[in-house]
């Protein structure tokens, strides 16, 4: 323990040193950067997230024409502002397959109640008490609900939430996530494998149920498995709620159970509920990374990497278009005008830097695996990711992974407290659960990686109403001019 509090001690002293004892680039080159730093406009900004989240690209899920045409949008852009590309066969495309799943509007959930006059059915709202499942398959079915908890069955870990249950053509009812804390990361990476949507719907498919209610938001979300003979939808605490209502029991107190004890709880709740979804699989999808460079002029750093990342995509329709302005319309229009403000600079930058919009963030963060497995440089000259992910929306700033990399933080820091003073803090991130952040496959690569976000208002997540409304653009500028200065200086330093 002394020995990793003097490391930490030692790597902080030393950047900090290192920031103190040396002018910066930026400082000897003062006059000529910011006046091109203040050329970056909250207008631009907040017209590029207007596009990306407008109807026109019907929100913008990876494989569909709607991403296509935002790809291109994109590539125009790029090309504009005279940055080169850098994908496939001189293009500023990388391609991959990726499957996808379109949402139509004929989408319900209600329940069976018994009543001395017959059935009657509470049918529950859209979006506000359920979201169809993003990658359900097309039907319905009426079936009693079985709660099975976490969904895992984990014999090495002696846990299996449906032992002693019958779900053989039922809708259960599982929670996400694992009844284990990260907090814990021993513990946690025994059970992290059984944290996977796509692990828990194979795995009720596998026991034979036929639909599922999934206990998160409810939120869209295509992150996940397709089985053609299975349905299912996304609910709140209302629909939770009401399945407990006649069982006796408390559904908090039953997690916390599970949890407390480690062992499932899971029982047949004796209620019926429909679930009506439409939709149409397409197994033949095609995505693309769109990625653009500025080549260093350094005969040695220039084959060295900074590099720019946000995800381009988002969930498409749910039944509704999901516009995903925040997520992350506004973290592609920041990368794209820092990119196109330092191409302007009549200042040599001695690292190249690269400008990458992921796709399939959405789908399992798949657009940055298929970028790390064929990267345009290699992984061992990739100095590092700043990536930007939920911008648009909020007051202050957050540098996710911050403290587990001070070289790179505080140069951030640095220029943040003299230029832009904007309310930045830096968290620890130690990247143990399923990867949620394109970050967080840079960082397993070995790739030190930021990722920036906005906090402080009330905002929303995988909704119809994450759209242009929600958009605070003067954030996006301190954002991007933060981000501006970074580059400049950790391309010369």
């Amino acid at each position: 323990m002394i020995k990793k509090v003097f490391l930490v001690l030692i790597t902080g002293l030393t950047s900090t040193f290192y920031l103190c004892s040396q002018e910066l680039f930026v400082e000897k080159n003062q006059e000529a950067i910011l006046e091109v730093m203040h050329s970056i406009s909250s207008h631009d900004l907040y017209d590029h997230v207007k596009e990306l989240a407008s109807d026109k690209y019907n929100g913008r899920l990876t494989g569909t024409e709607g991403y296509d045409m935002a790809a291109k949008w994109l590539s125009v852009q790029l090309k504009n502002g005279k940055i080169l590309p850098k994908g496939e066969n001189g293009t500023y495309f990388q391609e991959f397959d990726i499957p996808y799943t379109l949402i139509f509007e004929d989408c319900a959930l209600f329940l069976h109640l018994e009543s001395s006059h017959g059935t009657i059915f509470k049918h529950y709202t859209y979006v506000e008490e359920f979201i169809p499942g993003s990658t359900s398959a097309s039907g319905e079915i009426t079936a009693e609900v079985v709660y099975a908890g976490y969904g895992i069955t984990a014999p090495e870990l002696e846990y299996d939430d449906y032992q002693g249950i019958d779900v053989k053509d039922k809708i259960v009812l599982l929670e996400r996530e694992v009844p284990v804390s990260e907090r814990n990361p021993e513990v946690f990476n025994m059970w992290r494998p059984y944290s996977f949507h796509q692990y828990k719907l194979k795995n009720a498919v596998d026991h034979g149920a036929r639909g599922m209610l999934y206990n998160y938001g409810p939120i869209g979300n295509p992150n996940n498995a397709y089985d053609s003979n299975f349905i299912y939808s996304h609910v709140g605490d209302s629909v939770v709620k009401d399945l407990f209502s006649c069982t006796g029991r408390k559904h908090d107190e039953v997690v916390s159970e599970i949890r407390k004890e480690g062992k499932p709880q899971s029982f047949n709740t004796g209620a019926t509920v429909t679930i009506r979804n439409t939709s149409e699989y397409h197994p033949e999808g095609r995505g693309m990374n769109v990625i653009g460079w500025i080549e260093g002029d350094d005969p040695e750093y220039k084959e060295e990497v900074i590099i720019l990342g946000a995800h381009l995509d988002h969930l498409g329709r749910c039944y509704e278009i999901m516009p995903g302005a925040n997520d992350n319309a506004s973290g592609v229009a920041v990368i794209l005008e820092v990119t196109k403000a330092l191409a302007k600079l009549d200042i040599p930058l001695k690292r190249s830097v690269l400008f990458i919009a992921f796709g399939a963030e959405e789908q399992a963060i798949i657009g940055s695996k298929v970028y790390l497995e064929n990267p345009v440089f290699p992984i061992d000259k990739s100095v590092c990711l700043l990536n930007l992910d939920g911008v648009g929306n909020g007051t202050k700033l957050t540098a996710i992974a911050g403290e587990n990399y001070p070289e790179i933080w505080n140069v951030v820091n640095h220029v943040n407290t003299k230029y832009i003073h904007q309310s930045l803090r830096p968290t620890n991130f130690p990247n143990l659960a399923r990867p949620r952040l394109d970050a967080a496959r840079f960082m397993w690569t070995g790739i030190p990686s930021l990722s920036f976000s906005a906090y402080g208002t009330k905002s929303v997540y995988h909704v119809p109403q994450d759209d242009i409304s929600l958009i605070t653009p003067e954030i996006m500028e301190d954002l991007a001019q933060i981000l501006f200065l970074t580059v400049i200086e950790l391309a010369n330093n």
